[in-house]
């Protein structure tokens, strides 16, 4: 039984249900050993007298509880519409739609993930992948069959052309900021970079930069993808592009894809790979596996437990690259999740000897 497992000592329902409890603690006792939240989320089957931004009230009708809503959304309380086969989750100014199947444990599966420290969006997820019984079906009952998870809803259209896969384990990966970083990196024989400039900023140096990156990988039989700059990579004739989830909703995705131009996601969790499923990109990016001080991130670090249930749910299904505060020394660790693919940034950038660095890496790839 997993030792962590408090369920009884905790404000989990309101209003307080023994049979919800129980059923809490069956299925959390097959999840594995996560360490325990230290959010105080509570289900909410009934709405309290002053909900709280640790509040998730469950209702069934929408347009019943409009004015109540929104004063429990401005509380910082969360709101989950379920009805058959669809559960709406509205938090934080965000809305999280899901179609799928709603098993009669769904809300005990959902505060038993929530207990994992799952973020309230990814627990509604896993509630919906979870089916009757399975805490009785294995010792470890954690959702890992696609076909099981949920369908997310209010998505703009696919490109009617799927990007073109990228190799299964594409090896190491350093993401660079400048061209030169990029040419002498692919120089030292890498066969797979980024090019993340931070700056739009002036236009022409931009662009200037991002030819001088497609040439190099030409020259080297390099794969080079540009972050954000989707435009001048798609004018430069870029191997590959990588987005962020918020980029899906204003790059031309079809562009990119009748181009034939590879597409990397960003994502932080099982919602946004749901999400980023919907446009079959060439590759989906998992992180941050470890603090990063390279950029900000919407998110707390993932760790190594999390990055093992990601490749598990998604090896065979889209190749993967682990990203966020990697270097030589966890290396190992990382890739024994099975992800064929691991980001650098200082790694390689804060180097005393860069070469060396690379050459350490990539041997960490044939162990």
């Amino acid at each position: 039984m997993t030792q962590s497992l408090t369920l009884k000592d905790r404000d989990l329902f309101w209003p307080t249900a023994d049979e919800l409890i129980e059923a809490a603690e069956r299925i959390r006792t097959r999840l594995g050993d996560w360490p325990p939240t230290h959010a105080p989320w509570r289900i909410c089957l009934t709405a309290p007298d002053e909900p709280n931004g640790g509040d998730l009230i469950v209702i069934a009708d929408a347009q019943q509880h409009g004015e109540q809503i929104a004063r429990w959304l401005t509380r910082g309380a969360g709101v989950i519409v379920a009805a058959e086969n669809r559960a709406t989750l509205h938090l934080g100014g965000e809305k999280y739609g899901l179609e799928g199947h709603l098993a009669e444990d769904w809300i005990p599966a959902l505060a038993a993930f929530l207990d994992c420290g799952f973020d309230p969006h990814d627990a509604l997820v896993l509630a919906l992948a979870w089916r009757d019984g399975d805490e009785t079906r294995a010792d470890d009952a954690f959702p890992a069959d696609l076909g099981r998870f949920p369908r997310l809803t209010g998505l703009p259209p696919a490109p009617a052309r799927a990007f073109p896969r990228c190799p299964d384990k594409l090896g190491l990966y350093p993401v660079l900021p400048t061209a030169d970083w990029v040419e002498r990196v692919v120089g030292f024989g890498v066969k797979t970079v980024q090019l993340r400039r931070k700056s739009a900023e002036p236009a022409d140096e931009l662009k200037r930069e991002i030819a001088r990156c497609v040439a190099a990988g030409r020259a080297h039989d390099a794969q080079v993808f540009i972050n954000d700059h989707w435009q001048a990579a798609l004018e430069a004739g870029a191997y590959g592009v990588h987005l962020g989830q918020e980029d899906v909703h204003t790059a031309d995705l079809s562009a990119l894809a009748d181009a034939g131009i590879r597409l990397g996601l960003s994502t932080h969790g099982f919602y946004e790979m749901l999400r980023a499923l919907h446009f079959r990109p060439s590759y989906i990016a998992l992180g941050a596996v470890f603090p990063t001080t390279t950029k900000v991130m919407p998110t707390a670090p993932q760790g190594l437990r999390r990055l093992a249930r990601y490749v598990r749910l998604l090896d065979g299904v889209v190749p993967l690259v682990a990203i966020g505060g990697i270097d030589l020394q966890v290396l190992p660790d990382v890739l024994a999740t099975g992800v064929g693919c691991a980001a650098v940034v200082r790694a390689v950038t804060e180097a005393a000897d860069p070469a060396a660095a690379v050459s350490a890496l990539q041997h960490g790839f044939t162990r």
